[in-house]
Order: C-alpha cells, then structure tokens, then sequence
C-alpha cells in the first residue's frame, strides 16, 4: 500500500480519489477470489480517509479541503463507481470500507460525505447505492444511522418544499432501503420532544408506502437469517416497535405540542381554544391509518416466525422496549390530565392495548400476563387495555412457549370493542352468530390499579 499512496501523493485530490477506488477494487476483486470474506485490514482503511476524506496521515499535516464543486464531482465519481461495479459482493465491501466507522477523527467527514452521496443516490435514482446503503444501516451502531437518516430528512423533508416527492419515488427501486430508512427515522423521530415529532411530509410518505404495501416493514426480517440474539446498538429487525411508538404516543405529544403557555399563572381564554383541537386532521388520519397497517402486518407474523422457526423463541417487539413506551404514556397523561386531554389518553391507550393484544396473539411479542399486569398497573384505566391484560387465555399448540405466555389468546367479544381476529386465519371454521353484550352475565372486571 505504500507504494500506492507515494504515487497517489504526486496527484491532485480528485485524480487520486478516483485512482484509491480503482486499486482498491483491484485489491478486494482478489481477495474475494481466494475467499468469500475479504479482511478489511488498516491499509485499505488509511488509504481512503487520506485521500477520499482528506485526513492527513501525518499530525502537523493541515486537512485538506475540497469546495463544492470539487465535492460534488467526488460524489458523481463514487456514484458512477457504484453503478459501474457489476459484482455486488465488490460493491459491498468498497461500501464498507468507505463508511464504516472506525472512531476515529475522521467519522465526521465520513458521515457528512455519505449522507451527501445517499441524497445524490436519491436525486439520480442510482440503486446499488441505495442498496449498499441498506446494508450498511443494517449492519452499523444506531447512532451512526439516526444521522444519515436525519440528513435526508433535512434534505427532502425541511429545506426544499416539495421535494420529498422525489424520495417518495425510492419505494419501487430500493424498498430494501426503504424499510433500513423507516427504522433509521422511527429511531430518530421518537417523539420525546416537540422537535422529535415526525415532519408531516415524511410521515405522509411513510404512511403511503406503507399502507399501499404493509410487508414492506418486515423485509429485512423475512430476507435476514437471524439469530435468536440480536446484537444490542443496532437498528431492530423491523420498524414495528417504532411504528407502534409513533401511533400510540402521537395523541399525547401532539396535544403537548400545543400545551398553552402560563402567563401570570393563568392559561388565556384565546390559547385555551387554539390548542383544544390537539393533532391537526391530516395527521390524525395519517396515525391511524398507519395504526391499521401496523396491526395487520402484526397479524401475519405468526405464520412468518413458524417459518423460521422462530415462534417463541424470537420476539420482534421486546418487551423491555415495552417499558419506556408505558412509562411515556404514564407521564404525558400526567402531564395533560389538568389540560382535559380526556381523548387523546383514551385513544392513546386503546392504540396501545390493540398493538399489544395483536403482538401477543401473533407471538412478536414474548410476556406472560403477570409481566403485562405489572407493566400497565401505573397507566389510567382504559376499558380495551383491561381486557387485554386479564382476559381468558388459551394454551397455546406451540410447545417452544412456556405455560403463561400469551399467545394464542382468546379474541374478547366485539362489544367489548377488542381487535378482531383476521377472518381468513380459520377458513374452515363455519360461521357463528355475533356476540352481543348481556347486562345480564357477570364479567370478572379486576381493576389495573
């Protein structure tokens, strides 16, 4: 390699950019030759951060800068690079070698240069970069994907109006990278803060991608082989906790949005009507239309994991994600009960006992019914939550699920206003007259608190 940057030296930045990709393709097409996964030793690694991101190898040295136009005619070189390169595993691998991180000082040129190359990606439609893309989330820290995830939002979401239509466009030529984006931006947008609320063109886009094809979100899942251990520090298989995050909380963090401010310790008549309508109705129709995506890809996940073999034994949504969740929803009813934000806690918690019921029945969620009970003791009451925690329970044909865990459980009547079960999932059963309510027949009510 030394060899190699001596004649790299004697060029100018972009000439010796573009000649580090052509060794360094020379280099990982031979190895890749002799095995099937190619180390990615130091040399390849300095090689790129000194001449690709312009880190100087030497201390004293000062960093190089390229302008813009210098930028972009790097990021065209790569994006041809990419799109050239026939052999996917080649492809990978430069990929990796570019950005992964390596904690080192040049991270931050590193991040910055590959959330420019992935907008470019966007912009021209090139694929094998967004499919390179996709990977690459898979497989790096969260926290290195909430920021490539937060540059395209800027990008397409925040500083163009308008201009999401052409990421919305991505859904047919990469969903692989669609779904890795949708987990990247739940992780990002988790609604702890005003300024974590998902803009509106974003999740317009994500709620049409999804709805007009709910498996969209499990094809990482259903295209990965898994583990029973997932690595801690990654991004989930799916978006489905933070999906079910965005649903349940948008009522609460839309109406604390819009919290009147006290002046003189008292809440003006005029604030008081503004802020009473809580989310807008665009948004209200988009998080329930996304709630109804979610549940019905909830639904047909038992028949995925016994694919894999994975039921009971896999859990999708852990339940120590759970935890924060309830505890959320605790302190924001808390904090808006004195606004009379009556509606928004029922919806809330309606949401979250059907996101429950249904991830329980279909096995992506693992918990017996004390952990749940215990779970949920602190929240209001809500009708369709207790149901859902102290409900009949059927054992379940699966014999990998200890005695207590939930799945299957029994769907509670309708008029109780729990989520039916999907009607194809038993065919063969003939059809049985709608239960109705009896004031007569007595119902073992036991409250949460």
């Amino acid at each position: 390699m030394s060899d190699i940057r001596h004649s790299l030296l004697r060029r100018d930045a972009l000439s010796a950019a573009k000649e580090v990709l052509y060794h360094l393709d020379i280099y990982f097409s031979s190895q890749l030759q002799s095995g099937p996964l190619p180390i990615v030793d130091k040399g390849p690694v300095e090689l790129l951060e000194e001449f690709v991101f312009q880190v100087p190898k030497d201390r004293g040295a000062q960093p190089k800068r390229l302008n813009s136009l210098q930028e972009l005619q790097l990021l065209e070189i790569m994006c041809n690079y990419f799109q050239e390169q026939t052999k996917d595993s080649v492809r990978q691998i430069i990929f990796s070698s570019l950005f992964s991180p390596q904690g080192n000082k040049a991270d931050d040129s590193r991040m910055s240069l590959l959330g420019k190359l992935v907008s470019m990606a966007v912009a021209v439609c090139r694929i094998p970069v967004l499919e390179c893309a996709a990977s690459w989330l898979q497989r790096t820290p969260v926290v290195y994907c909430v920021r490539l995830a937060r540059a395209l939002v800027d990008d397409y979401c925040c500083l163009v109006p308008g201009s999401v239509q052409t990421l919305k466009q991505i859904f047919s030529a990469s969903p692989r990278f669609c779904c890795q984006f949708i987990t990247s931006v739940t992780a990002l947008y988790d609604l702890s803060a005003d300024d974590l609320i998902p803009p509106l063109d974003l999740l317009e886009m994500i709620v049409s991608w999804i709805f007009e094809d709910p498996r969209l979100i499990l094809i990482t899942f259903l295209n990965t082989p898994i583990a029973a251990n997932l690595p801690i520090g990654f991004l989930e298989l799916t978006p489905l906790i933070g999906l079910i995050r965005w649903c349940v909380k948008a009522p609460l963090a839309y109406k604390r949005k819009k919290k009147p401010s006290l002046s003189n310790g008292h809440v003006s008549n005029k604030v008081t009507k503004d802020s009473g309508a809580g989310m807008d109705r665009d948004s209200h129709v988009l998080y329930s239309k996304l709630h109804l995506s979610v549940l019905q890809v909830l639904m047909t996940l038992q028949l995925h994991l016994t694919e894999k073999n994975l039921y009971g034994r896999l859990g999708l949504i852990l339940f120590d994600h759970m935890v924060p969740l309830v505890e959320e929803i605790n302190r924001l009813a808390d904090e808006l009960n004195p606004l009379n934000a009556s509606q928004e806690i029922e919806l809330s918690l309606d949401r979250l006992a059907q996101a429950l019921q249904v991830a329980m029945a279909s096995g992506a969620l693992l918990c017996t019914r004390d952990d749940l009970r215990t779970l949920c003791s602190r929240l209001p009451h809500n009708n369709l939550l207790q149901l859902v925690i102290s409900g009949p329970v059927q054992q379940s044909p699966h014999t990998a699920l200890p005695p207590g865990f939930y799945p299957h459980i029994h769907t509670p009547p309708l008029g109780y206003g729990a989520v039916p079960a999907h009607p194809a999932a038993h065919p063969a059963l003939p059809t049985h007259p709608g239960h109705t309510f009896l004031s007569g027949v007595t119902f073992p009510f036991r409250p949460i608190r």
